[in-house]
């Protein structure tokens, strides 16, 4: 009987963890021990699916995360080699995140950074902006010059969102940067708009998948007026997550509604509700749909017998609401290694072209959509 790739194990065994997590962490562990040297090829697909006891296609997702993590590289008609790491002592990146402490998924971003730089022997500088900073975006720019007086080899960016002046100042700070030879990776978003895109390499999710991958979700939970709602001067992230959720609309067959709003204005709900009749929200993260939630009880509509909801992000918070959220899961640990071996590819490659590392994402099903939870 042959064995089961990743996708099926998880529908057929949600609580048990990830097979191509394990064969990955084996192969990282393998290469930080030195078992697999620098320019050597490790074992091929066939060989690693037969002593890991594992399908084809778990053990090429797992060597498709190495390569992400710049551990490897995968030659065609060849095989996989161990990369060739730069290894240049005292290097110093700062990180550049005006939400640190306000949006979740960037302290695990952070954490996998972390463990990151210490196998590269590099160091992180979590900046030093003064407390009376009258607005994140004085804040953000002060943070790039403190490190542009550091002279720091590489500074990791996630762009301002939420405020009026966000694009003009995320692009003067990434105009400082290149003025001054500095590389930039970005974090979750990019300083553009959606679908342009900056000279910048940027590590993140796919979020026009994720976008719909949880509104092809309520379609498929029997809703058929799903409208997706965000907040105004989002990141460019939200307009991708835009983007999907038409795409699986288009799918379905069904009418399209995008609002972009208050979702702490109960008022303001309350004239979705009449004015669209939604029966499913696809909110553009966890926390709008917190909020939303919370407006909903008060308005007295029942979640998720009266409208189905997801978020997007899986936030701690999001399995302990008061009807646990259906979203999709970041993998942010692996978002913050990536990240560090972008930045070194970056500085051993300079002229290389800007690229968007993409990881994987991963729907989590929960009671806000009438389904069983699946975690």
């Amino acid at each position: 009987m042959p064995l089961m790739d990743d996708a099926l194990l998880e529908k057929t065994a949600p609580g048990r963890p990830n097979k191509y997590k394990k064969i990955f962490q084996q192969l990282q562990q393998a290469i930080a021990e030195g078992k697999y040297k620098e320019g050597q090829r490790i074992p091929s697909e066939t060989q690693l699916s037969r002593t890991c006891g594992a399908s084809r296609l778990t053990v090429a997702r797992a060597l498709k995360d190495l390569e992400a993590h710049g551990l490897i590289e995968r030659r065609p008609g060849s095989g996989s080699y161990v990369r060739h790491q730069v290894r240049v002592e005292g290097r110093t990146f700062g990180l550049l995140i005006p939400e640190l402490g306000q949006t979740e998924i960037f302290e695990p971003i952070c954490q996998g950074m972390a463990r990151a730089s210490r196998t590269s022997h590099d160091e992180l500088l979590w900046g030093a902006a003064t407390r009376d900073a009258e607005s994140h975006e004085q804040q953000a720019q002060q943070l790039a010059e403190y490190y542009i007086s550091k002279d720091v080899s590489g500074v990791f960016f996630a762009p301002l969102e939420y405020t009026p002046r966000r694009l003009e100042v995320n692009q003067r700070i990434l105009d400082d940067f290149q003025r001054t030879g500095i590389p930039v990776v970005l974090l979750d978003r990019d300083v553009c708009p959606y679908p342009q895109r900056s000279h910048c390499d940027l590590v993140g999710i796919d979020n026009r998948r994720a976008g719909f991958l949880v509104t092809q979700h309520l379609f498929r939970q029997g809703c058929e007026r799903v409208i997706f709602f965000g907040w105004p001067n989002s990141a460019a992230t939200v307009d991708q997550r835009i983007a999907g959720y038409r795409e699986a609309v288009r799918q379905a067959g069904h009418v399209e509604i995008v609002e972009i709003g208050d979702a702490e204005s109960r008022e303001s709900i309350a004239r979705l509700l009449t004015k669209h009749r939604p029966d499913g929200f696809v909110c553009a993260n966890d926390r709008t749909a917190g909020q939303v939630m919370v407006r909903l009880n008060e308005l007295g509509v029942e979640i998720p017998g009266k409208v189905k909801i997801t978020g997007i992000d899986d936030t701690k918070y999001s399995s302990i609401l008061h009807v646990p959220l259906t979203t999709v899961r970041q993998p942010c640990h692996d978002i913050g290694a990536a990240a560090v071996w972008t930045m070194i590819e970056r500085i051993e490659h300079p002229n290389m072209p800007a690229r968007d590392i993409l990881l994987d994402c991963q729907l989590i099903v929960r009671r806000s959509c009438g389904g069983p939870e699946k975690i």
